[in-house]
């Protein structure tokens, strides 16, 4: 079997392909190294630097891949806000020349990787896959434009799984809220708090990776699928955990919230556990 990780060099991506590694398969990383940093495969699978909104260079990695994990985005909420036309030609176009390229190529199935952002500030917690998707930035919106196009091929007879990922964390992240924490507390920096009122879903990087694991290798899913821990954790809670963990003294600065930032999002989860 022959895959394909696109985004495979990046925080997410490289958890994934230690895995996949770990099992021997044939893997091909295309990433185009924007937030990630140069690889060194030392054999264990070939990495294509470059842009999945290049044709060419999309066609020819996919040539005889089974699976496709996309995972290559412009990934980061706040990025998409400096750089739109990057989020947009990113997530929009170049996951519609993924999936273009896929079922030329005669792929059996895409995994695509969505986002909590698509849903914005839902009325109930938690919120289940049926909740209506009112995204509240450039990032969320992108990602739904993304599904759209995801729904359009599966009617065309490509296998495409979307998964729905939470607040994910662990080692190797960067410029997300827990590891912004860390860095600051290890540095003795205050630990900045925009708003104060928001309550997080944060999921296990490595959760994720099963997760991703068996959406390519297992049956077809029904739809959309929430992949998160199901708890919430506000950002005092947080923290609280980095300095008890840390024994960092640094002081928690209060500012104002982001317009464009989710307040309150925890998965529900059971759909999940189900499948």
């Amino acid at each position: 079997m022959k895959i394909l990780v696109t985004g495979g060099a990046g925080f997410i991506g490289r958890h994934l392909v230690d895995a996949l590694v770990a099992e021997r398969k044939d893997i091909r990383v295309l990433d185009n190294l924007r937030r990630a940093i140069r690889p060194d495969p030392a054999g264990c699978y070939h990495f294509i630097e470059g842009d999945i909104r290049d044709r060419v260079t999309v066609e020819k990695a996919m040539e005889g891949v089974d699976v496709v994990f996309h995972l290559a985005a412009q990934s980061n909420v706040t990025g998409a806000m400096v750089d739109p036309d990057y989020s947009f030609t990113t997530n929009v176009g170049g996951t519609y020349e993924v999936l273009r390229a896929a079922k030329a190529a005669g792929v059996g199935r895409v995994v695509f990787a969505s986002s909590r952002e698509v849903y914005g500030d839902a009325e109930t917690l938690p919120v289940s896959e049926s909740a209506p998707l009112r995204p509240k930035n450039g990032y969320g919106e992108s990602k739904v434009a993304g599904e759209a196009y995801c729904r359009a091929f599966s009617g065309k007879g490509l296998e495409v799984n979307i998964l729905r990922l939470a607040n994910v964390y662990g080692p190797g992240d960067r410029d997300r809220v827990i590891p912004i924490f860390l860095e600051n507390a290890a540095q003795g920096r205050p630990l900045r708090i925009n708003g104060g009122q928001q309550v997080i879903d944060f999921i296990w990087v490595g959760t994720v990776v099963t997760a991703l694991r068996a959406a390519a290798f297992g049956p077809v899913l029904p739809g959309p699928v929430n992949i998160g821990s199901g708890e919430g954790t506000t950002l005092m809670e947080l923290t609280g955990k980095v300095l008890a963990l840390t024994g960092a003294k640094v002081d928690i600065e209060m500012a104002t919230s982001r317009s464009f930032e989710t307040v309150k999002f925890v998965a529900d989860v059971r759909q999940a556990e189900r499948l």
